[in-house]
């Protein structure tokens, strides 16, 4: 006899005790039989067909402080006060035997006798026999009772905290444009050309950087930053800021379907700020000159490349090398909190720095390839 079928004929004999010519053995049987179900942690009904109880373990009996009389043979709806009479339950119950159903999870909330509110999961499935002769479904209840409330208590908390992070994105953004202002108020005070410049200069790294802070605060908490869009929006920024109307030079970005977790879009954020501005500063000297600056997103598996080339009229070969400056510093620390390394081209056709986080096999795209 397997297991599902002892546990039928010992529970079935509870109710039904059959003559025979073994009493002793079925009496131990039964005593097998109840001693396993009590070792179950959690309360557990033992349901016939018409869905009366064949009996119930230990914990049932101390959690719901109840007595074998109070329940055995009882319909599962009329135990207690009738906090088991749900129309859905019964539904549910009901379908299990013939339709060889099961209940994941079903959720219940009441003023339970003796212990008050409760919350508890109910889960059901019926046992299944060689000869289909009998049906008994195993109801197995969970007090999930403290663990919805610590749950409630962290949606609370982390409702709280997204008020307060939106508030110091807020004050943040408020910052950088008084900031910028003030930059911008001084670059056009000073007398020295030089001081102009880098207060100008650095106008616009505090405004791209208010510019992705923006974009950033834009999407839900703890969801992945698509880096299309991101990096669209962030170039359309830069654009407006540092290409006059008047200036031939475009900027571009062309990326593949890729994500990053928020802290990854900033650090790429700040290398594609620094890369297009040195781009537009320093490629087209000559404003004249039809310029294209292309930024790219390329992913392939686990692997992501991210470069930026100009067309501009980059460095000839042997052109004396110059001390890394404060930029090219900022993008190798940015690069190695991506686990990414840094390459670089430049020659009469344009510059060509390249962001990349393990081995990629394309070759590097260029505007004139990307047109």
């Amino acid at each position: 006899m397997d297991v599902s079928n002892w546990l039928q004929v010992s529970f079935v004999d509870q109710l039904e005790p059959p003559a025979g010519p073994e009493p002793v053995a079925l009496d131990e049987d039964h005593a097998l039989a109840q001693a396993v179900v009590d070792t179950i942690r959690e309360p557990l009904l033992v349901l016939d067909k018409d869905l009366r109880v064949v009996t119930a373990n230990r914990s049932f009996y101390l959690t719901f402080k109840m007595q074998r009389q109070d329940v055995q043979g009882l319909p599962v709806y009329a135990l207690g006060d009738g906090e088991w009479d749900i129309p859905e339950l019964r539904s549910l119950l009901a379908d299990i035997a013939p339709q060889h159903a099961v209940m994941d999870a079903f959720e219940v909330e009441r003023d339970f006798a003796f212990i008050g509110r409760r919350i508890m999961l109910l889960n059901a499935r019926k046992l299944f026999y060689e000869d289909n002769g009998h049906t008994t479904i195993l109801l197995a209840i969970e007090d999930v009772t403290e663990r919805r409330v610590i749950e409630r208590e962290l949606k609370v908390l982390l409702e709280q905290r997204d008020v307060l992070l939106r508030e110091m994105q807020h004050r943040t953004a408020n910052s950088l444009q008084i900031i910028a202002s003030i930059l911008l108020m001084k670059a056009r005070t000073v007398r020295n050309e030089e001081t102009r410049l880098h207060l100008q200069d650095a106008h616009k790294r505090i405004m791209s950087i208010g510019a992705m802070q923006k974009q950033l605060a834009a999407g839900k908490n703890g969801e992945a930053i698509e880096i299309g869009p991101y990096l669209t929006r962030l170039c359309e920024t830069l654009a407006g800021s540092m290409i006059g109307e008047h200036r031939p030079v475009t900027l571009e970005v062309h990326s593949q379907v890729g994500s990053a977790t928020s802290e990854q879009a900033v650090s790429m954020g700040l290398i594609v700020t620094e890369l297009v501005l040195n781009a537009l500063k320093h490629a087209f000297p000559d404003d004249n000159r039809d310029g294209s600056v292309l930024v790219a997103y390329d992913v392939a598996g686990s692997s992501w490349r991210l470069t930026v080339s100009d067309n501009g009229i980059g460095r000839p070969d042997d052109a004396p090398k110059t001390v890394p400056g404060l930029g090219t510093n900022l993008i190798e620390a940015l690069a190695k909190q991506l686990d990414a390394r840094v390459e670089g081209t430049m020659d009469d056709t344009g510059t060509i720095v390249s962001i990349t986080h393990s081995p990629f096999p394309s070759r590097l795209p260029t505007p004139e390839t990307a047109a």
